[in-house]
């Protein structure tokens, strides 16, 4: 393996970066304010592209920005781990923008352009994480979209908009510098770096009682990854905007969370110490906790956007249970989740959307024959939905395929109950909403407003698709059903992380 120096990492950070000032300019010229969004999606992407070839020949990318003190630095590291997450979050920008477009317009949001700064500033954080070579880099990095995410929650500036992003600041910025900090200078002060390394930095450090509760330190300061009892800030952050919620859900937020800790299993502790500490089993119960109940929470909900967000709660646990079940094939499964659930979610979340925006429909019990007026909205949720349970040939079965082998392949048996056990509340959950919209008529046409979770104009009128809304998701939900058909460039990745 060749660690090859270029200034790759750091300009696919900066694309979006130099991008929000000119978004901020141009706010009264909102064709250029939104050209400049895309354009510095497509640049970002393409130079995260341009990388491919590198890291599948098994070489690394590296960057230092600047020395600080003895074994720290802000530096970057593209490895196959950090460029399937970089892929990933940079298309679904491109998706995400021209899908926030339509959206906005449509019901005429105030504050667009805080709106799209935010969003690149976003992107830029997330993408930074995804590059990160070391803990104090994610931990700056990790902070900072926590940061710029903060308006994009409470964009609405209604009451319960501002109550929501508190109670996210809090969370999400309380534990990561209690929690999160105190995991990261124990690293350091164990191992005098907090280097990522192949194999994991304590993988040669004698386990202790310390080290044991330091990775639960880690796996609840990045709150961002939704492990209950730390998961309460996603739900309260629906009242964003729906592609807020997207962005949030699928892109950037959650995954930065599932990612981050995930990092800290491959490359700072190292399969061996994690199996020598016997904390793969600990952790791997709290996700099987996490998933179980939030799959039983989100079935009670009959507002679309939370039924949805804890739907998140409990998919996010897969992809720490795949990493910590510590067997090749469990951590497969684990890695590609972060992709496969990327595409799934985000294409339900844009149907909750185009439902609002075009119907004004924001409640589950109100879908009743939504489907003959909405057709492409509600196949691809439709598509979406037998991704999340897990239905053949769509993204999601990749990863459940992958968790009950790695479950059998360690020999945990009851963890492959709550696999089967979480597919059956997935069903459950998910196709009522698709026989509402297309098996039931509607029970009151022309009325229907329901409460809102964080949209609330009024639409009259019948309902009828919005292209520009219904373009990105018909587009994600294709993708969804290819990358279950074609898994190899994820799975591909997804081995050279373990190699």
């Amino acid at each position: 393996m060749v660690t090859i120096l270029s200034i790759k990492p750091l300009l696919a950070v900066l694309a979006s970066l130099i991008a929000a000032p000119l978004i901020l300019i141009s706010g009264k010229h909102q064709n250029l304010r939104e050209f400049w969004s895309v354009a510095a999606g497509v640049v970002k992407f393409c130079i995260v592209i341009s990388m491919v070839p590198v890291i599948f020949a098994g070489n690394t990318i590296e960057y230092t920005l600047f020395h600080i003190y003895q074994g720290i630095d802000i530096k970057f590291r593209v490895d196959a781990f950090g460029l399937l997450f970089a892929t990933v979050s940079s298309f679904l920008w491109i998706v995400t923008t021209f899908y926030s477009i339509g959206y906005m317009r449509s019901n005429k949001e105030h504050a667009q352009t805080r709106y799209f700064t935010c969003f690149a500033i976003s992107l830029a954080s997330t993408i930074a994480v995804a590059f990160s070579a070391n803990l104090v880099t994610l931990f700056f990095f990790y902070e900072a979209l926590s940061l710029a995410t903060v308006p994009l929650v409470g964009h609405k500036e209604t009451p319960e908009a501002q109550e929501g992003a508190r109670k996210y600041f809090l969370y999400l910025v309380g534990l990561s510098k209690t929690l999160l900090l105190a995991g990261v200078i124990i690293v350091y002060t164990v191992a005098g770096t907090t280097d990522f390394v192949s194999g994991g930095l304590l993988k040669n450090v004698p386990g202790s009682t310390l080290l044991f509760v330091t990775f639960f330190l880690f796996m609840y300061g990045f709150a961002k990854g939704g492990v209950m009892p730390v998961h309460n800030w996603l739900p309260s952050a629906m009242v964003a905007p729906t592609p807020v919620s997207a962005l949030l859900h699928a892109v950037a937020v959650v995954k930065v969370g599932v990612f981050s800790i995930l990092r800290v299993v491959f490359h700072t502790y190292g399969v061996d110490a994690m199996t020598r500490m016997n904390i793969g089993t600990t952790a791997a119960y709290i996700a099987c906790f996490t998933i179980l109940v939030g799959s039983i929470i989100a079935m009670t909900k009959d507002n679309l956007k939370a039924r949805l967000a804890y739907s998140t709660v409990s998919q996010l646990s897969y992809v720490i249970l795949g990493a910590v079940l510590l067997t090749p094939l469990g951590m497969t499964g684990g890695i590609v989740h972060i992709a496969n659930h990327a595409f799934s979610k985000i294409t339900l979340f844009f149907c909750a959307g185009s439902l609002y925006t075009a119907a004004h429909k924001t409640e589950i019990s109100q879908l009743s024959g939504i489907g003959k007026k909405m057709p492409l909205t509600m196949a691809a949720f439709f598509i979406g939905s037998l991704s999340m349970i897990g239905v053949p040939p769509a993204a999601g079965f990749i990863t459940k395929w992958y968790l009950a082998l790695g479950s059998i392949q360690a020999h945990q048996v009851p963890i492959l109950i709550v696999l089967l056990a979480s597919t059956v509340l997935n069903a459950a959950y998910f196709l009522p909403v698709t026989y509402k919209a297309f098996f039931q008529k509607e029970d009151n046409p022309g009325h229907g407003h329901g409460h809102s979770h964080g949209d609330d104009h009024g639409h009259h009128g019948e309902p009828h698709e919005i292209p520009m809304v219904v373009g990105p998701l018909l587009l994600t939900a294709i993708i969804s059903l290819a990358i279950g058909i074609f898994p190899n460039y994820f799975l591909h990745l997804a081995q050279e992380v373990l190699r």
